[in-house]
């Protein structure tokens, strides 16, 4: 990976399609419910189908962008948030991987900063990468080139 390449992520769309899950399969239970119960279900199922639709897009709409100065995080559908973070201000990083997510090779990777409106940057659902000696170098050339030095 050539280091001035500014680097993209999303969330995978099998993390998504987990996230989604519990919905999916309240919609199949209504739809159960309309073939044994009453018709009037198949309205609960459909919504319920919408609601899970709509954050599988929701999900699949962040991006995460690393350039060598800065984090760019946007978020969302209808309502787009966008958060900058600059390199030189991140301090920790932990990477969490749940069991289900170490099954399907994904991770969760937060970011601690000092930044008062984004203290705790979180990457979910990326694929499992080395992406955090990057990011650990980018930081170190963002702290150098800032000439900014840490005191504990």
């Amino acid at each position: 990976m050539i280091p001035n390449d500014d680097i993209i992520l999303r969330p995978a769309m099998l993390f998504a399609l987990l996230k989604a899950f519990p919905l999916i399969l309240l919609a199949l239970t209504f739809l159960l419910l309309a073939w044994y119960l009453s018709p009037y279900f198949i309205l609960f199922s459909l919504t319920v189908c919408g609601v899970a639709w709509y954050r599988l897009l929701y999900i699949r709409s962040f991006k995460y962008l690393i350039s060598m100065e800065y984090i760019l995080i946007t978020k969302g559908i209808f309502f787009k948030r966008i958060d900058q973070v600059e390199m030189f201000r991140v301090k920790d990083f932990i990477i969490t991987q749940p069991f289900m997510l170490q099954v399907c090779r994904l991770m969760y990777l937060t970011l601690k900063s000092t930044d008062e409106e984004n203290k705790v940057i979180r990457f979910e659902g990326i694929p499992e990468s080395g992406i955090l000696d990057t990011i650990r170098d980018r930081v170190l050339s963002a702290r150098k080139n800032n000439n900014i030095y840490e005191l504990n």
